[in-house]
């Protein structure tokens, strides 16, 4: 069974929404490892509301922060330290899609960031771009990271308004796999959910 972690080039660029899709087409189970604040629309509620499958299973985080702060300093108000040992994948048979928090730098505690984490789960990334000014040195920066570090790229997914050359570009420089794109959504259901998927080949 696949495990894919979804990391996005910045905050707020669409990797719950891409996420809710992955796990609704591939009927996956998810899995969101640290939540930082807004504990009661969190973003693993936010997805079992979204997925119409009998299959997936929401596993409970492993760190649940009561501030929408960085996971590091969240943390620190919360009276805690994040400890990577502390995160270990859910057990399951099936398909698992990881939604992390932020980019890949978003401090963890003073030493580690996202993108340790990443490693240490050892699974495939798949990178949320979204299309701005500035999109294409974000998603290049993102892309290199992930290279030195030796992480796996499953592919790219493009979200929000589509811009053909930015797509263009980073696919070609980067050489990596454009998995899909996503269009802006007129309304965000269970039903646009499950039909964005046919945007999305995995």
């Amino acid at each position: 069974m696949n495990k894919y972690f979804i990391t996005g080039i910045g905050t707020g660029i669409g990797k719950t929404l891409v996420s809710a899709i992955l796990t609704e087409k591939l009927k996956a189970d998810y899995w969101k490892p640290i939540q930082s604040g807004d504990l009661e629309t969190s973003d693993s509620i936010t997805i079992n509301s979204l997925v119409s499958n009998s299959r997936t299973v929401i596993h409970p985080e492993s760190y649940r922060l009561t501030q929408p702060l960085s996971p590091h300093l969240s943390a620190r108000l919360d009276g805690i330290e994040i400890d990577l040992n502390q995160i270990n994948l859910p057990e399951t048979n099936n398909n698992l899609i990881i939604e992390g928090a932020g980019g890949l730098m978003v401090p963890l505690n003073e030493t580690e960031l996202i993108v340790d984490l990443i490693k240490k789960l050892e699974v495939e990334v798949i990178l949320v771009s979204q299309n701005y000014l500035g999109s294409i040195n974000h998603t290049l920066l993102s892309v290199n990271l992930l290279r030195q570090y030796e992480i796996p790229v499953k592919g790219i997914i493009f979200n929000g308004t589509e811009n053909e050359e930015t797509e263009r570009y980073i696919l070609q420089y980067t050489k990596i796999k454009k998995l899909g794109y996503i269009p802006g959504l007129d309304q965000i259901d269970k039903a646009h959910i499950a039909s964005a998927g046919e945007n999305i080949v995995i």
